[in-house]
């Protein structure tokens, strides 16, 4: 497996861009492997680099009552199994500090929860780990916080940092992606990534039989909201892709059909193609003369 530097350059480098996708969470092995096989055939397929992504706890759950994964001790062997089975890359997120070393020792790329995008202690040692850190812009936050929350990781002594856009709180149980933030995020000095999925969700905006709240989500616009971000020119698509949304234990509202993901992804990498969202226009500010 590649270095985390090789790693970070292929994938900052990546024409048009590169793929962060996989389950929500890790329901069991047998459909991890399943999926990674799904996701890999389908990624080369439409030659975008792959890095696959599941989570092995959900910490930051609506309810108590959710299913959380297998937790971090089963979820890594998965994960180094079927990272080495198909030879792809993994990122997977970290909540505390105290899980950044074993999680290092096997994910490539360590993600920051969007909550937590502000916490120094967790920012420096999932840093210190050598590894690609992700780190998701908080739904509260605004895009130049996150020129700060990369240099974290950078005075930690880790170059290798991307950012996140995964959408902003929009009254109480709706999110809203600017599109603006994509180009703001540049500021950073990294590669930008948009969580096309996360970004839909309506959190705690669905009731339960019984009492409590879950997450909803718009599932449909997750065409519109990945289009807008490729023709903008990020760097990076992160989705969360599911072989059964409906009966996804955990965020099934915002996880895009596996069996619809090679027709959306050859309309984006398309986009993409014709797109010069990645390029700087020069606006000429002088008075335009007959």
């Amino acid at each position: 497996m590649e270095s985390s530097a090789q790693l970070f350059n292929q994938l900052k480098t990546a024409d048009p861009f590169f793929l962060l996708a996989g389950p929500n969470v890790i329901e069991s092995e047998e459909h991890i492997f399943r999926m990674a096989k799904h996701i890999k055939t389908i990624a080369s397929k439409v030659g975008l680099p792959l890095v696959f992504k599941s989570s092995f706890d959900k910490a930051n759950r609506t309810s108590s009552k959710s299913f959380r994964g297998p937790g971090m001790v089963e979820g890594l062997k998965i994960l180094e199994k079927v990272k080495l089975a198909y030879d792809i890359p993994i990122v997977t997120d970290v909540h505390e500090t105290i899980q950044c070393e074993a999680v290092g020792r096997v994910a490539d790329i360590i993600q920051i929860p969007a909550f937590l995008c502000r916490q120094t202690d967790l920012l420096v040692a999932a840093a210190k780990t050598g590894k690609i850190v992700n780190i998701k812009k908080g739904q509260f936050c605004a895009p130049s916080v996150m020129v700060n929350s990369a240099e974290k990781i950078r005075l930690a002594g880790n170059p290798n940092v991307m950012v996140c856009e995964r959408g902003t709180m929009f009254g109480y149980n709706d999110l809203i992606v600017d599109p603006r933030n994509f180009e703001w995020m540049r500021e950073a000095n990294s590669p930008v990534v948009a969580d096309v999925t996360h970004a839909l969700q309506q959190p705690a905006g669905k009731k339960l039989d019984g009492g409590g709240v879950a997450s909803g989500g718009l599932r449909e616009l997750i065409p519109c909201i990945a289009r807008t971000a490729v023709a903008v020119g990020v760097d990076g698509i992160f989705m969360e892709v599911h072989d059964d949304p409906l009966n996804a234990p955990v965020d099934g509202p915002t996880q895009w059909p596996l069996r619809n993901l090679e027709e959306l992804l050859e309309e984006l990498v398309a986009i993409a193609r014709v797109s010069k969202g990645k390029q700087h226009l020069n606006i000429d500010l002088t008075p335009f003369r007959d």
